[in-house]
């Protein structure tokens, strides 16, 4: 078998597959896309890190391809989704570069608080000036740790070791792993409102971007100190300059930018209280080393028909099981990415209900992708369909699965809720013959929506007038609307709408709907 490592990958690990009889491993970095085509036109696997795009052109080049590895966390540079239709694995390494994160996280806020790279500049430049550096310490401030996952917890432990008070903001952050980790659970309010430092630990998606925007600054106490060693975009960096401006940020340390390289011309780069790195929170000996030996044992396994661990998509079903499952699978997915949007609180528990026909089959497998929309609304990519439940016990969130072989309507049936606070919340979703996965229930508000692209979904109160004023907010937005659902239990009550638009809808709309009298919430949906 033909593996081609087409970025720069510890030999380490390179020699885990060389090791490998009948594994031919061939090392081409620093190729263009047309040269990538060729290369991999009889390639088995495809080793990469961040440089290398597999785009959907390189993936129609591939004959032969099985698995895809990505050396490290992120997958931007991989079209997943072109990947899973051609059948071809693409694997990660979650967990490779945790301590390297964590530890460049602490590095990070104590050459912040110290002043470490201003005087070193300082002397370097043959001054011996004491008087300009005079820094704060760590011991006990309030450090607020956005996003609870495997890298903020290491961050929170460290802290903590620095005689720090740590608070902590993440969905699906129980109580008793709180307690567990020695810190206190927090709003997002109350962690920004309350820190000395605070430090963000999330994936980027649509609902992290610019988590720490406009309001949160405005809220924070003043003296706070950012850190953001995770992704780019986190924070907004335009709100960051002007908290620097107006003294209430004493300090930031950037690992990450919304754009990189850093522009040359980046008015955060004017501020002497600012330090930068250029995006190395991997960047150790170990982690390289570590995330080459997890990804090249994970694509070994795939080849040899072994079991893997770190799967982005869809690992491999027989021909009977995806013939019956699938819709399944994706029904059961969007299902649960719909109430990861719609239910934006903290998350209690899960229940998935099999009706129906659903009921007699081996579904153990839905439940894994109910998961993965529900959690992937907030950790990204850093969850998958393996390690989904994993993700789910350390948060804390009870799964209960239930069968009920007779379904009141359909002949099958598959229905997800959760417990936000003492609110229950459920979606319920068929398979129609001949028009696939159909949203069905809403709350026990009956509806009849397809379960894909851009939505807007309201609570709101049955009044004359109600749609008319939301379709006029989205028209002035140039918002199209393709297809509308209305459900509710009495005339005058509450009841729910999904609105299926042709575009996702800013959320300058969404504000102004959520403005609107009679309305109790407004969420936007991708499916």
């Amino acid at each position: 078998m033909k593996i081609l490592v087409a970025d720069d990958i510890s030999l380490l690990g390179l020699e885990k597959l060389q090791s490998i009889p009948d594994m031919e491993v061939v090392v081409r970095t620093g190729m263009s896309e047309s040269e990538v085509m060729q290369a991999i036109s009889n390639a088995d696997a495809l080793l990469v890190r961040s440089q290398t795009k597999v785009t959907e052109r390189v993936l129609s080049a591939a004959k032969s391809l099985q698995v895809i590895g990505r050396a490290g966390v992120g997958v931007d540079n991989i079209d997943v989704l072109s990947a899973t239709r051609r059948g071809v694995v693409v694997i990660n390494a979650p967990d490779g570069n945790t301590i390297a994160a964590a530890e460049h996280t602490l590095a990070m806020m104590l050459g912040m608080s110290r002043l470490i790279p201003q005087a070193f500049q300082s002397i370097q430049s043959g001054a011996w000036d004491r008087k300009s550096f005079v820094g704060v310490e760590l011991y006990g401030k309030t450090l607020a740790v956005v996003g609870m996952g495997h890298i903020g917890a290491e961050v929170a432990k460290r802290a903590k070791a620095f005689g720090m008070r740590v608070i902590g903001f993440d969905p699906f952050l129980s109580e008793e792993r709180a307690r567990l980790l020695g810190i206190t659970r927090a709003t997002l309010d109350e962690a920004v409102s309350e820190a000395d430092f605070i430090t963000v630990h999330t994936p980027l998606t649509k609902e992290t971007h610019h988590l720490l925007g406009k309001a949160q600054f405005a809220a924070m106490k003043k003296g706070v100190r950012v850190i953001n060693c995770a992704r780019g975009g986190i924070v907004d960096e335009v709100a960051l300059a002007e908290g620097l401006e107006s003294g209430r940020v004493a300090g930031a340390a950037l690992d990450v930018y919304e754009t990189e390289p850093f522009a040359l011309d980046h008015p955060l780069r004017h501020f002497k209280n600012v330090i930068f790195t250029p995006h190395l929170g991997a960047s150790t000996v170990e982690a390289q080393v570590n995330v080459a030996i997890s990804v090249a044992e994970e694509v070994a396994n795939v080849l040899q028909g072994k079991p893997f661990q770190n799967a982005i998509n869809l690992p491999s079903l027989s021909a009977e099981q995806k013939a019956y499952l699938q819709p399944f699978l994706t029904l059961g997915e969007r299902l649960g990415s719909f109430l990861g949007q719609a239910v934006p609180g903290s998350l209690e528990d899960l229940e998935i209900t099999y009706g129906g026909d659903l009921a007699d089959q081996d579904v153990s497998f839905i439940a894994r992708t109910v998961l993965k929309g529900l959690l992937g609304q907030r950790h990204g990519d850093e969850v998958n369909y393996v390690n989904a439940p994993f993700l789910a016990k350390a948060a804390g969130l009870e799964v209960r699965e239930v069968k009920q072989p007779k379904s009141r309507v359909y002949t099958n049936l598959l229905t997800v809720g959760v417990t936000s606070g003492k609110t229950r919340h459920t979606v319920s979703g068929t398979l129609y013959n001949g028009s696939g996965p159909r949203i069905v229930e809403v709350d026990d508000y009956l509806i009849d929506a397809q379960p894909e692209g851009a939505m807007i979904f309201t609570r709101h109160q049955d009044r004359p007038g109600m749609i008319g004023r939301i379709g006029m907010i989205l028209g002035e937005a140039d918002i199209n609307i393709a297809s509308m659902q209305v459900g509710r239990k009495e005339t005058g009550g509450e009841a729910v709408m999904l609105l299926t638009v042709d575009k996702p809808v800013p959320e300058s709309a969404i504000e102004k709907v959520q403005t609107l009298s009679g309305i109790f919430a407004v969420h936007r949906i991708e499916l």
